[in-house]
């Protein structure tokens, strides 16, 4: 089958979380036997325009708008350009006999290209409107205004969780066209063998991962080690390393850390690479996750402790609700309790034989429910049970 991946900002050869959901999917697919081309936006004037990826997977670089980095919310106005690239190769050249979209401005791409084709149309939201850190707009519609068109005008939609199936429906897109397809991970890079960030053995360590903002529950974190006494916590995430002194979520969480006396447990690491993202996990007694709210992105950092063999404590919100089984992978706590997560952070931390229980459970887990083949399985299944349709002269999705 040919499939065209869809992914405007996040490329399957960058580093970021959802470029690296693209890049294990699409990979896992062509290891399947599909042949598998991936679009994003050049950002680049150096990178070639075709990449040929060790797994055969192409990376087409579409120029849509400034030829460097754009922030993902204000890439609107280029879809209608990158929706025409799209249209033009695949009435001349290789057509797709699937497109699956990711984020809703490929999406908004994807739909107004197939429609010229009479190809079918998948599409992952990865997050909705309501779980942004942006600033709105008074002019045209929302992006949930968009969120919603768009659930309705593609054959199936993709959610990874009942959680976001729920918060689909909520904005009106039907329950019938959803299907759940959780993420997976990459059991081979993320291992409980190989080496381990160098620590202190007689200190007990809890890392946490991810961008260093409100809402993911960093601060909760902080006020939750005064109940952990001795043990210190490990923040890997927000920008590099050199820039940290002037991020104000760095300065915010140093600042929590002096009034909650516990500034000399409290260590940021700044953003890391994928590639060296499990000696950190490996270097953990345990994984702290407590967003407020839904978070994919945490779901995504469990799933990798869990298969570097890493119990988790988290809160019980959304997907990690899902992912971490309670009492047998970890422990799940109310969100926005500081207290109630220092007394599961502190009973695990001094329980080894709890720990290693539940690190056993979550690295099965892990291996077992949640691999690339898997899941790249269940996908390629959405794609077979659609159907071409015959190309309509339709007005295009985006302006």
């Amino acid at each position: 089958m040919r499939i065209a991946m869809i992914s405007e900002h996040a490329s399957p050869l960058g580093a970021g979380d959802q470029d690296s959901h693209v890049a294990e999917l699409s990979d896992a697919l062509a290891e399947l036997g599909h042949d598998v081309r991936v679009y994003t936006r050049r950002a680049d004037s150096e990178v070639a325009e075709v990449v040929l990826t060790s797994t055969g997977v192409r990376v087409v670089h579409v120029v849509a708008g400034p030829v460097r980095p754009v922030p993902p919310e204000l890439l609107l106005p280029h879809m209608g350009e990158f929706a025409r690239v799209l249209s033009e190769q695949w009435s001349s050249g290789w057509t797709p006999d699937v497109v699956h979209a990711h984020y809703w401005t490929s999406g908004l791409a994807a739909v107004t290209a197939a429609r010229q084709v009479g190809v079918p149309v998948v599409q992952s939201f990865h997050e909705l409107a309501g779980l942004e850190d942006q600033p709105k707009t008074t002019q045209g519609p929302s992006r949930s205004g968009y969120e919603r068109a768009l659930g309705r005008a593609v054959d199936r939609v993709v959610a990874q969780t009942q959680d976001e199936v729920r918060g689909l429906v909520r904005i009106g897109i039907p329950r019938e066209r959803l299907t759940i397809v959780p993420s997976g991970v990459n059991s081979e890079l993320f291992t409980p063998d190989g080496p381990a960030v160098q620590r202190d053995p007689q200190r007990p360590r809890i890392l946490s991962v991810g961008r260093l903002v409100e809402r993911k529950g960093f601060g909760d974190v902080i006020q939750a080690m005064r109940y952990v006494p001795g043990a210190e916590v490990v923040v890997v995430g927000g920008p590099p390393a050199e820039q940290l002194p002037a991020d104000p979520g760095a300065k915010m969480l140093r600042a929590l850390a002096e009034q909650f006396h516990v500034a000399d447990r409290f260590k940021l690491v700044g953003s890391v690479a994928h590639r060296d993202l499990p000696s950190w996990y490996r270097s953990a007694d345990l994984l702290v996750a407590a967003p407020w709210q839904d978070e994919q992105s945490l779901e995504q950092t469990a799933l990798e402790a869990m298969a570097c063999g890493v119990p988790i404590v988290g809160t019980a919100v959304g997907s990690l609700s899902e992912t971490v089984v309670d009492g047998l992978t970890g422990d799940l706590v109310p969100a926005r309790d500081p207290r109630a997560l220092g007394g599961a952070l502190r009973r695990l931390i001094n329980d080894k034989v709890r720990r290693f229980t539940y690190a056993t459970a979550a690295l099965d887990r892990a291996r077992q429910a949640y691999s690339w083949r898997r899941v790249a399985a269940q996908v390629g299944s959405v794609y077979s049970g659609l159907r071409r349709t015959t190309p309509a002269s339709t007005e295009e999705a985006v302006a």
